[in-house]
């Protein structure tokens, strides 16, 4: 019984990934590329995957119990963006 509450506590936590991606979007960057590059050289990733994972972050209620604040925040960008379209 204790193994199956460890693993469902397991489930709830966010990976080093999904908290990177998070971390990365709650600072600020300087100008034109400055972004792109640190999720090229800090995350090792493309922009475009790095994207895809942050959308799929946005709705995900784990990503959203680690940092409200960050989530709503993109959560009101993207729906902002989908109402202009």
């Amino acid at each position: 019984m204790a193994g199956a509450t460890v693993r469902g506590m397991e489930q709830k936590q966010l990976g080093e990934r999904e908290r990177a991606v998070l971390a990365l979007e709650r600072r600020g960057f300087p100008g034109p590329g400055a972004k792109e590059r640190a999720i090229r050289e800090e995350l090792g990733l493309a922009p475009v995957r790095y994207y895809q994972l942050l959308n799929a972050l946005l709705d995900d209620t784990r990503a959203l119990a680690h940092d409200p604040v960050t989530v709503n925040r993109l959560r009101r960008v993207r729906e902002q963006r989908q109402a202009e379209r």
